[in-house]
């Protein structure tokens, strides 16, 4: 107990550090996020003991330094690279006016979240879809005086729809995996819990937008400038690695650029230096995030949640409860959905056969959980990278949250009434 506790009191100092602190001094700009990672990582490598300080070192550098940590750091520096040119050249103007135009001001919050729903399903990434739809959500707040981070909020839950849906989402082929089913039964059982909540949510945004009111005056449309994003759409729509998809977003963008004489070829390179450096904050908050659990998961952190979440399961009820707590508390110590869905995938499979729980429901609770948990941690890759790119505190944008919010309940509810009763 007391060694368990020891392994997640990095966790409980960071949240102490960063949350309550800005809880009780009423400004979540107090407390640097970079800071309370750096003080909760500094008492991890102390508390860790019983080894040399540099292979303490070693082990927190190796969890800042995995292959997913560092392909994500690669994709944030890309982002940044194309934001700010696609800024610099004017495609986000140009993408929020066509919005502004096509669509009444009542439904902007419901067609951007059907369209970050859309895109997320088809390309099966919620980061993905962040990238595309974030800065144009930005813009369009700024242009109608809608709150950014309730905009961003809209395109942030979305993104987690496809996330928990898509046939190609990483985190749907993990929990498949883990659990031996078909990929079409999970997405029928997954359906049955995260529909009614899309259907609720959308609902929502059009009873929110009622009052929104668009521009008199929006400007002419470029649809020259519009060309980058929606290369980034179709091919991300299409399966192109989001890696290949942002330099084309890059390139096209310099292009378009030049020949428009937004800049020259020294002010494209200007304006990729200075989207890379503005996600120096999110790159340096990830890497630090990695190596902190990594010592929480060398010293037993993730084992002994484990252990104490399941000592007390007695029915098919009690097992259901007990993964999806599972894979929610592990998601909150490792900031990575599909990370939480592999760290408790097998003992969910064991779990789930020693009391008859459906493999499928099994896949299906993994998934929506862990998808409902990553979006609403401030500290996530999703959330920091919206942050990032519409300028926010990632706290600031929780409070509109409202889909993670309303899959979490429904699936909670799913489980305690036995929903839906086919494969319960």
């Amino acid at each position: 107990m007391k060694k368990g506790l020891i392994a997640l009191s990095p966790l409980i100092v960071f949240i102490v550090l960063y949350l309550v602190t800005s809880i009780i001094a009423r400004d979540f700009y107090k407390v640097p996020i970079t800071v309370a990672f750096l003080v909760s990582s500094i008492y991890a490598v102390i508390v860790m003991g019983g080894i040399p300080l540099q292979k303490r070192i070693d082990i927190y550098s190796k969890g800042a330094g995995t292959g997913q940590m560092m392909l994500m750091l690669w994709i944030f520096v890309l982002a940044g690279a194309f934001a700010n040119t696609a800024k610099a050249m004017g495609a986000i103007d140009a993408t929020v006016n066509l919005t502004l135009n096509l669509l009444p001001g009542n439904m902007l919050l419901a067609g951007l979240f059907l369209a970050a729903c859309f895109i997320s399903l088809s390309i099966g990434t919620s980061v993905g879809t962040i990238v595309a739809l974030t800065p144009i959500a930005a813009g369009i707040a700024t242009q109608t005086d809608i709150s950014v981070p309730m905009m961003t909020a809209v395109v942030v839950g979305g993104s987690f729809f496809g996330d928990n849906l898509s046939f190609i989402s990483d985190t749907t082929i993990v929990a498949t995996s883990t659990q031996s089913c078909k990929l079409s039964d999970k997405f029928r059982v997954n359906s049955f819990l995260v529909m009614p909540a899309a259907i609720l949510i959308l609902i929502v945004y059009l009873f929110l937008g009622h009052g929104i009111i668009s521009p008199q005056e929006i400007p002419e449309v470029s649809f020259f400038k519009v060309i980058p994003y929606l290369l980034v759409l179709v091919t991300a729509i299409f399966g192109m690695n989001v890696m290949a998809v942002l330099t084309l977003g890059i390139l096209l963008s310099g292009i378009i650029g030049m020949i428009d004489g937004s800049f020259d070829i020294f002010g494209w390179m200007g304006a990729m230096g200075e989207g890379i450096l503005n996600m120096g904050e999110l790159i340096i908050i990830t890497m630090m995030a990695g190596g902190l659990l990594e010592i929480i998961k060398h010293n037993g952190g993730i084992d002994f949640i484990i252990e104490r979440m399941t000592r007390r399961v007695h029915t098919k009820r009690g097992a259901e409860l007990s993964i999806a707590g599972l894979v929610s508390f592990v998601d909150i110590c490792t900031a990575n959905n599909t990370v939480a869905i592999l760290t408790v995938g097998g003992i969910a499979k064991q779990i789930g056969d020693k009391f008859g729980v459906d493999n499928r429901k099994c896949a299906s609770i993994l998934d929506t959980f862990s998808c409902m948990m990553q979006g609403l941690i401030p500290y996530g890759a999703q959330m920091l990278m919206a942050a990032g790119l519409a300028a926010l505190n990632p706290i600031s944008i929780i409070p509109y949250l409202y889909y993670p919010v309303a899959i979490g309940i429904i699936s909670l509810l799913a489980i305690i009434f036995r929903y839906p009763k086919r494969y319960s």
